[in-house]
């Protein structure tokens, strides 16, 4: 039962890290670059560089979790990410800002939904990362 909980949770992470990943790469970066300014969290140099790095973050964070390779520090690299996702959305919900989030390419509006689907991923992160934790056999660590 743990070896399904694993291998469904890494497939389910893996397919948002891609498919995020993938709508970031069709559209022009600077698209993505506006999505990430209007939180108004970052200074232009750190927007214009995570608006060029995140996909391919994204994209690596995905084709790991896909091979389950590497699956603990994946896992919490992945809970991380969405951590820090949820806290910027959150801040940006709190102040009352309509703003596009910036998840899933243009027209993603920031929302309860938004906020419910990333908590929920968090969760998901976390709990394949506790499932990998140390002390189990190598294959369970391993993601199998």
């Amino acid at each position: 039962m743990l070896r399904l909980a694993k291998i469904v949770l890494r497939a389910v992470l893996a397919g948002v890290f891609l498919y995020a990943a993938w709508t970031k790469f069709r559209e022009p970066w600077t698209i993505f670059a506006v999505a990430i300014d209007s939180y108004g969290l970052l200074p232009e140099w750190a927007v214009l560089t995570l608006a060029r790095t995140l996909p391919w973050i994204e994209l690596a964070l995905g084709l790991v979790l896909l091979t389950g390779l590497w699956l603990r520090h994946t896992s919490l690299a992945a809970a991380a990410l969405l951590g820090v996702f949820l806290s910027a959305m959150l801040v940006a919900y709190a102040r009352g800002l309509s703003i596009d989030c910036g998840c899933f390419g243009p027209g993603d509006t920031l929302g309860t939904k938004t906020l419910l689907r990333d908590s929920s991923l968090v969760a998901m992160a976390a709990a394949l990362a506790f499932l990998c934790r140390r002390g189990g056999r190598p294959s369970d660590r391993a993601g199998l």
